[in-house]
């Protein structure tokens, strides 16, 4: 799956990757290839609360409409605007161009808990 290294990854298949104590969150290249094409991406507001493993916002596809979890609580200070018009962003980079919120984390030590890209990787079968 090739699963970057430099992030940190929950069972539901969103990707974190924690710079200071700012966390970028999007989707990984599973996930955005099970969605198949992605329409749609509702995200929270800046400054809006996400708690961790609890929905923040939804993907939508062709097939199906996802909650989109974080693994990490905190404080949305940006969004990717850029997927309102253009979704397909997700599918073309979900670990790059199609990332979706980041977060002023609240305890940045939290990411400790998560899987890394080798641990998400083998619950996925690879």
């Amino acid at each position: 799956m090739g699963a970057p290294a430099d992030r940190r990854y929950i069972t539901t298949h969103e990707w974190h990757k924690l710079d200071g104590d700012v966390c970028t969150i999007g989707i990984s290249r599973f996930a955005a290839d099970e969605l198949t094409d992605v329409t749609y991406v509702s995200l929270p507001a800046v400054g809006a609360e996400v708690v961790a493993n609890q929905p923040f916002g939804e993907i939508e596809s062709v097939k199906a409409t996802s909650d989109l979890n974080s693994g990490v609580s905190g404080v949305v200070t940006e969004i990717n605007g850029r997927l309102e018009n253009s979704p397909e962003l997700v599918n073309d980079d979900p670990f790059g161009e199609g990332w979706m919120i980041k977060l002023k984390v609240s305890d940045p030590a939290a990411l400790d808990a998560l899987l890394t890209a080798e641990a998400y990787e083998a619950q996925l079968g690879g």
